[in-house]
């Protein structure tokens, strides 16, 4: 088997197989509290010990199978964390269990959690609580083995207090009031198909719900629920097009969360329990592509896994497919083909920035001595998509790509694989077509930085508009400013509006005059919708507009979505104007901003301690 490089488990001898979590969250302490019994197999004979991975995590005492057991932390890794060595009193032959209780408490400053105060919430009332595992940050909660290899079930008994929600992800199992806390009450989750580890998940506030869909509440504090349910309607319908696509929907529940806005990321797909970052939240659905992703992910990542972080485009560029299979179905070919052309862009974009010489650009990655969290970005859900939407056109159309598709689910599902388990199947599956699979030049694919080597075909109706007012304003001198109205934008939807500004990102800087003429015809500033305002502030600031800079600055710190909070941060640090500003915001705001997004953004700036 191939070791992970992220991780200090050793699946090979021993597997976890079952989890039993009893906790309590101490907002005070700002910690989890409790014990976590794992299940575990030996997997060899005359085993004598389990590896475990932790980062911050105080361990107290280890019993297995009721017994006391030995227990010894190795030597501290930069960003794996800590390994945990636990020696059974008993050694273990080959196919034998054991019950291994670890009694542990996570730290104030785990990378997996982030504690919010009263004030930092909707409501200001109550504290808030979410966790992102993903990629490697389970072990930085409760000792586990902490790799997409190994996947496992799991219950819990969560203790609150008594006027907070606890929610996971898993099925929903209900409450007791806590007999040791009269002030706590206890919340018991289930989840009975086997997930890998960095699916694991909880969050507690002060939430409510709006029922949205037959399997779909949407959660979220008081103040956004209703928003939230009429921006996630289209729910169901997608839950019903990707079952048709990829084959039943095996999780039960189908929840969405809206989390704070310091959330990490767009989305998170947690079995049963969708997270979203509240800049979704447009007003006009128009960016509910990202819930179609989530959804997807229930059969690509969820179901089947990828092994380590190195085969991480498996879950991203089969899910972007899925995504936009999706989108294709509820509005359109020609949708699904403007979406397509503009993660091509977006792929261009993100590697403008790393450099085409860059190893984290290769599609399977290297992640030996590298943490995945810096590795993190666009191309395993770009390239990757871009790869299978080549192999969808090389191969016959989208309705045998979709076959394939389906056949592959059911093959790997409740499985983990690499990118070989994959190719072999495409082998045999299109066995009639080896002499054209032969023709993909598979190494450049996987193993070659920069774009790919071979660009798909695009339909660009839609696109096309974007592409014309883009070099309208590329081309225009000083004298052509005045043909410019807002006439110009009364045909284009949000998603040409974004197409059109992700289009002057890829050139150089457009003239202070121009987007100041921009801002004068259009009222860019006026526009909410996320994905627009993080382009046109782009935009601003590499024109050196020394307005848009506290513009730029507000919206990087008002939420914190790495997917903008990053690039304003950059563009903001490379403007001499801004650069001293950028820094002394960032430091004011980094203690209350997430663990990893301040790591991240601090690397950018320069501010790594």
């Amino acid at each position: 088997a191939m070791a992970d490089p992220s991780s200090f488990a050793s699946p090979a001898c021993c597997l976890t197989r079952h989890l039993y979590l009893r906790c309590r969250a101490d907002f005070g302490a700002r910690a989890l509290r409790g014990t976590v019994a794992l299940t575990a197999r030996a997997e060899r004979e005359a085993l004598r010990c389990l590896v475990l991975d932790t980062r911050d995590v105080q361990v107290f005492k280890v019993t297995v199978n009721g017994q006391d057991a030995q227990f010894a932390f190795g030597e501290k890794h930069s960003f794996k964390g800590t390994p945990l060595e636990i020696t059974f009193p008993n050694e273990l032959r080959r196919g034998q269990e054991a019950i291994v209780e670890i009694s542990f408490e996570s730290s104030p400053q785990s990378s997996a959690l982030q504690w919010f105060t009263p004030e930092q919430t909707s409501g200001k009332k109550h504290p808030f609580l979410f966790s992102q595992c993903q990629s490697t940050h389970c072990r930085a909660i409760f000792p586990c083995q902490d790799t997409p290899a190994v996947k496992l079930t799991y219950y819990a008994e969560i203790s609150v207090p008594k006027e907070l929600v606890a929610l996971m992800s898993a099925n929903r199992d209900g409450e007791v009031p806590d007999p040791e806390d009269s002030a706590h009450k206890i919340y018991r989750f289930s989840q009975n198909v086997p997930i890998p580890c960095y699916l694991f998940a909880l969050v507690v506030g002060a939430l409510e719900s709006r029922k949205i869909g037959p399997r779909t509440l949407v959660w979220a504090e008081k103040e956004l629920v209703d928003k939230s349910a009429y921006e996630f309607s289209e729910a169901e319908a997608m839950l019903k097009t990707a079952e048709d696509l990829a084959g039943p929907y095996v999780w039960g529940q189908y929840d969405l969360l809206v989390l704070p806005p310091s959330f990490p990321y767009g989305g998170m797909e947690n079995p049963c329990l969708t997270f979203v970052t509240p800049t979704l939240l447009a007003g006009d659905r128009s960016l509910s592509n990202v819930i179609a992703h989530e959804i997807s992910h229930s059969w690509t990542g969820n179901l089947v896994t990828n092994k380590t972080w190195e085969h991480f485009w498996l879950n991203e560029g089969h899910t972007v497919y899925l995504e936009r299979r999706i989108g294709g179905r509820l509005f359109g070919e020609q949708f699904r083909h403007f979406q397509a052309l503009g993660g091509w862009r977006e792929l261009r974009n993100t590697i403008n920035t790393l450099g085409d010489k860059n190893p984290v650009t290769n599609l399977v990655v290297n992640l030996d001595e590298v943490d995945p969290d810096v590795a993190y970005s666009s191309v395993p859900y770009e390239k990757g998509f871009a790869l299978l939407f080549y192999l969808e056109q090389l191969l016959g159309g989208p309705d045998v790509f979709i076959g394939f598709l389906k056949a592959y689910v059911q093959q790997f599902a409740y499985k983990s694989i690499v990118t070989e388990d994959w190719k072999n199947f495409l082998y045999s599956y299109f066995k009639d077509k080896v002499d054209v699979l032969d023709q993909v030049d598979w190494n450049s694919w996987f193993h070659a930085p920069g774009m790919p080597p071979v660009k798909p075909t695009y339909d660009t109706t839609l696109s096309n508009a974007c592409i014309a007012l883009s070099q309208r304003w590329i081309q225009a001198k000083e004298s052509d400013l005045g043909s410019f109205s807002s006439a110009d934008l009364k045909e284009m939807s949000s998603h040409q509006l974004i197409e059109f500004l992700a289009l002057l990102l890829l050139e150089a800087p457009l003239p202070l005059s121009h987007v100041q003429r921009m801002q004068e015809v259009y009222d860019f500033n006026a526009i909410n919708n996320s994905e627009i305002r993080f382009r046109w502030l782009r935009l601003c600031v590499r024109s050196k507009w020394e307005e848009a800079i506290p513009l730029a600055l507000k919206m990087a710190t008002d939420q914190g979505r790495m997917k903008f909070t990053r690039p304003l941060f950059r563009d903001l640090y490379s403007f001499d104007k801004s650069r001293d500003l950028a820094v002394k915001t960032f430091l004011e705001h980094r203690a209350s901003m997430h663990p990893v997004t301040s790591m991240l953004v601090g690397k950018d700036l320069k501010q790594d301690q």
